[in-house]
């Protein structure tokens, strides 16, 4: 067996102890109690354990069912972030200090609090938004710990700081980005994300981006889904571990696919830069500063994480893009380095 062959197998031998029916697990209240877990997005369930990996833009190691378009949870949110980035370079998203209000017109972004709030706080998880967004309220996800997700208590009566002046991963302050770049485009985000990104770089036409039953927006006399940024309540992005390799690929090739520059190289970089609040967080990409988050992966690392195990990890310096589905993420590292070490 060659070192890949053994990385691969250790991923299939960790597999998520979530069950395959997501739907029983998320109404067994896994995320939050009823009524809060009310599922209102589609769900489906999920296959086994798959991934891919790529070293210098060569694939070299795939395993299980990688052309199945599941569920991806977070992932979605980092895909936001890429969104993000066609709207700035396009001059849709000038300012990122400045308030969404100034661009965008909806009770979401009004008054003393929510009407501060600048694309950078929810770029960063640090908007402390407060409402409720498609008859979810933020407070469902107050207080949320992702060490202990699944166990721990939520819905945290701390007094809210100002814009800016606390990190939370928040799916209700998320799926407001989502709503927000959607007014900004005045299009169906998956419509955007499909044109300017999945389809130049070769993804298949499987993959799909959902929101909720109650999520559908009116913009120029139309409604449209605004997309959710997750899935804990159902909705958010069902893809293939192909594609989101492709994807991958395209971040760590700094934008550029074939010659072809589709994403700013400077809009990366701000998504690859720590966040003042966490180290471990840039605009919706999970980093590795310090060497702290996984220890077996370089201090360059940036990972699109979603629950349950599904992971899509950058390597820039060593041209490693791996995608694993469905991995038990306290055996991701683990795996991370022994990865690393087949290819060195």
């Amino acid at each position: 067996m060659s070192s890949l062959d053994a990385a691969a197998a250790f991923a299939l031998a960790h597999e998520t102890p979530w069950p395959r029916d997501l739907r029983a697990h998320l109404d067994a209240g896994y995320f939050e109690p009823p009524p809060d877990n009310a599922v209102i997005g589609p769900t489906a369930p999920r296959g086994g354990p798959a991934g891919v990996i790529f070293h210098r833009g060569r694939r070299v190691a795939a395993w299980g069912e990688t052309q199945r378009p599941d569920m991806t949870f977070s992932v979605a949110k980092s895909y936001l972030a890429l969104i993000a980035g066609l709207a700035w370079q396009e001059g849709l998203l000038a300012d990122l200090d400045a308030p969404v209000s100034a661009s965008v017109a909806h009770e979401a972004f009004t008054g003393p609090r929510n009407g501060r709030v600048t694309w950078r706080h929810l770029l960063t998880n640090t908007s402390e938004w407060e409402g409720t967004l498609f008859g979810k309220s933020d407070l469902i996800d107050r207080g949320r710990n992702l060490g202990v997700e699944g166990q721990g208590a939520k819905r945290s009566a701390r007094p809210l700081a100002e814009p800016g002046g606390h990190w939370e991963y928040n799916d209700v302050r998320v799926n407001a980005l989502a709503l927000a770049l959607l007014l900004l485009f005045r299009r169906p985000l998956p419509e955007v994300f499909r044109e300017r990104i999945a389809d130049p770089i070769g993804c298949s036409a499987d993959w799909r981006w959902h929101g909720y039953a109650t999520s559908g927006v009116e913009v120029d006399g139309r409604v449209i889904e605004s997309v959710s940024g997750g899935g804990h309540w159902g909705g958010g992005v069902f893809i293939s571990a192909e594609d989101q390799a492709r994807i991958g690929l395209l971040v760590a090739a700094d934008g550029v696919w074939e010659g072809r520059p589709l994403l700013s190289a400077e809009w990366l970089r701000l998504c690859r830069t720590p966040c003042p609040l966490n180290p471990h967080y840039g605009f919706l990409f999970w980093l590795n500063t310090g060497r702290t988050k996984w220890p077996s992966a370089s201090e360059g690392a940036v990972c699109f994480s979603g629950a349950g195990g599904n992971t899509t990890w950058i390597e820039p310096a060593e041209g490693i893009v791996s995608v694993t589905r469905w991995l038990d993420p306290a055996h991701l590292d683990g795996y991370m380095a022994r990865v690393r070490e087949a290819l060195r």
